[in-house]
């Protein structure tokens, strides 16, 4: 027994980081059989890795097992025993984080997280740098909404699109909103998918503290990864606030009356669900009731949609990390829009958008589809 007393205590120390229904586990193979990694044939088995982690047993810390996983949230879901499996990954993550083992990459984007702010590796100062040439209304407690834009659309080319699309959105329907801008830091979710859970920690409180002297009380997110992190993971940390995505806020326009389409998009469109906003937070028909009234009914299916979409590959860290050609499960989502024949494939996530981009290139198939963010279409039709 004394020779297995050291994987006893590893099993028992993941545990205690997190992993508290591990044992649930009967190693049925259902995770990895619902995994994306299975489509591509790559590295990474989430199965074996929950056994090793029963096991007490080392050497999953590579950069394509470990930190394979993109926490789509799929193998949760069909899990019979009801083994949060994110949680295991996370706490093994985060003893490896304590020992400081984590990969050169994601070193990098915590200790950016912790001196700028965010994970970008620029300067705090430059957060706003997007909002040049935009009336964009600062907040204050007399201001209905904080708009929370997601270090991502503040600091990507690409993304600020989708914050100077919400700008006009918000300011051409009314709503009572402003950003608080510089002092903002990022909301940590990556951070703790990465297994930092000291630096999640203080970069919520940081938040939370900034938030609540702001007189914050509702909160629109541009990012599904913001709002999971601040609608179920801050209240842990204390915070009160209401929270929503602007697809659910839009739509609540929508109904209302308040958000009318001058020139509807005659295009024809699919979506994408996102993991964060699909999977893991139940938000499914928002995102396909807007779409289909801002291109007058045009919206058609891929074969896998809602609990069942393919993730994009950007969750867990891995929008830092590289991915083998073979590997990514975006250029086989860009492959599903192409075969419905649509003009732009949609979706509501920055994490999407930058991956979708990058396989729209290298999958030549830049003059066949379009990317584009619910909120860039909207903008556009108003």
């Amino acid at each position: 027994m004394e020779a297995l007393t050291p994987l006893y205590e590893v099993n028992q120390a993941l545990v205690a980081m997190g992993a508290e229904k591990l044992n649930l586990c009967m190693q049925c193979g259902m995770c990895a059989g619902s995994c994306p990694w299975r489509i591509v044939n790559g590295p990474f088995n989430v199965r074996k890795l929950i056994r090793m982690a029963q096991l007490g047993v080392e050497g999953y810390e590579s950069a394509d097992v470990l930190y394979g996983c993109t926490t789509c949230n799929k193998c949760v879901l069909k899990c019979p025993r009801g083994v949060t499996i994110i949680d295991v990954v996370k706490a093994m993550r985060a003893m490896i984080a304590e020992t400081g083992a984590i990969p050169g990459v994601l070193r990098t984007v915590t200790g950016s997280v912790h001196s700028n702010g965010n994970p970008w590796s620029e300067p705090r100062e430059k957060r706003t740098a997007w909002t040049q040439s935009l009336e964009v209304p600062s907040f204050d407690a007399g201001k209905e909404y904080f708009l929370s834009i997601c270090c991502t659309s503040a600091l990507d080319v690409r993304s600020q699109n989708i914050a100077k699309s919400m700008i006009k959105i918000l300011s051409a329907t009314g709503v009572s909103f402003g950003t608080i801008g510089n002092d903002e830091n990022c909301c940590g979710e990556s951070v703790r998918k990465i297994g930092d859970e000291e630096l999640f920690s203080k970069t919520a409180e940081k938040n939370i503290k900034l938030f609540t002297n702001k007189g914050v009380k509702k909160i629109i997110t541009t990012s599904p990864h913001c709002f999971y992190t601040f609608k179920f993971e801050y209240p842990n940390l204390g915070a009160d606030f209401e929270v929503v995505h602007y697809t659910q806020l839009l739509t609540e326009l929508l109904d209302k009356g308040k958000l009318n389409f001058s020139k509807p998009l005659n295009k024809k469109v699919t979506y994408h669900d996102p993991c964060y906003l699909g999977r893991h937070s139940q938000v499914y028909d928002e995102p396909r009731k807007l779409l289909s009234a801002v291109t007058g009914g045009n919206l058609v299916e891929m074969k896998r949609i809602r609990k069942e979409s393919l993730c994009c590959g950007a969750g867990g860290g891995r929008l830092w990390m590289e991915t083998k050609p073979e590997w990514r499960f975006s250029d086989l989502r860009i492959h599903e829009a192409c075969e419905t024949g649509a003009a732009i494939l949609a979706t509501a996530c920055p994490y999407c958008i930058s991956m979708l981009e990058d396989s729209r290139k290298t999958t030549n198939k830049e003059g066949d589809i379009e990317i584009r963010d619910i909120s860039e279409l909207i903008a556009e039709a108003l």
